[in-house]
C-alpha cells in the first residue's frame, strides 16, 4: 500500500471549501485525469478516470462525511483499491486548510513505476492547486450537500 498526503490553503471560508468538495460531479473541472464522476446516491459515486495512460472505472463509497470537517471514502469492487480522507480546517474566517490523504494499491507495472517516480504525489498536488484556483476564482460554491454519513 502506498500513501500520499498533501495540504493547501484556500482563500475561502471552511463552509465554502467543504460545500464545493461535496460537489463530486465537478471534480473533472479541477482534477486532472478524472473524466467523469456520477453521484449514484448519498454514499456511492461512480468514477471514470484516465491517469498516466491507464483507464479505470470504479465505484467509491463515502464512509464518513461531517459538514465542514471531513469526507472519507473507500473504493468498492473493481481493480482500483484506494481509500482516503479530505479534511477542512479553518485558519480564520476567510481561509481554510484542505488536506488530502489517500492510501492506494498500485496495480500493474505502469502504476507501480508511476508511484515510485512520485507521479501520484505530483498529481494530488496539482489537483489541490487547481481546486484552490477553481474555488477562489468562483468565490462561492457551485452547490452543497450538508448531510452526515
Amino acid at each position: 500500500m502506498s500513501q500520499v498526503k498533501e495540504s493547501i490553503e484556500v482563500d475561502v471560508p471552511v463552509r465554502t471549501a467543504y460545500n464545493q468538495w461535496t460537489q463530486f460531479e465537478t471534480f473533472p473541472l479541477f482534477m486532472d485525469g478524472v473524466q467523469r464522476v456520477e453521484q449514484v446516491d448519498e454514499t456511492l459515486t461512480h468514477w471514470v478516470t484516465k491517469i498516466g495512460g491507464v483507464d479505470r472505472e470504479f465505484d467509491a463509497e463515502i464512509t464518513e462525511q461531517i459538514p465542514d470537517e471531513r469526507v472519507a471514502w473507500v473504493t468498492v469492487g473493481g481493480r482500483s483499491e484506494q481509500s482516503g480522507v479530505v479534511t477542512f480546517h479553518p485558519i480564520d474566517l476567510s481561509r481554510t486548510e484542505v488536506t488530502l490523504r489517500m492510501d492506494f494499491d498500485p496495480n500493474g507495472l505502469a502504476e507501480n513505476i508511476a508511484d515510485k517516480l512520485g507521479f501520484i504525489d505530483r498529481q494530488v498536488t496539482g489537483d489541490l492547486q487547481r481546486f484552490k484556483k477553481f474555488i477562489e476564482e468562483r468565490g462561492t460554491e457551485s452547490g452543497a450537500w450538508r448531510g452526515e454519513v
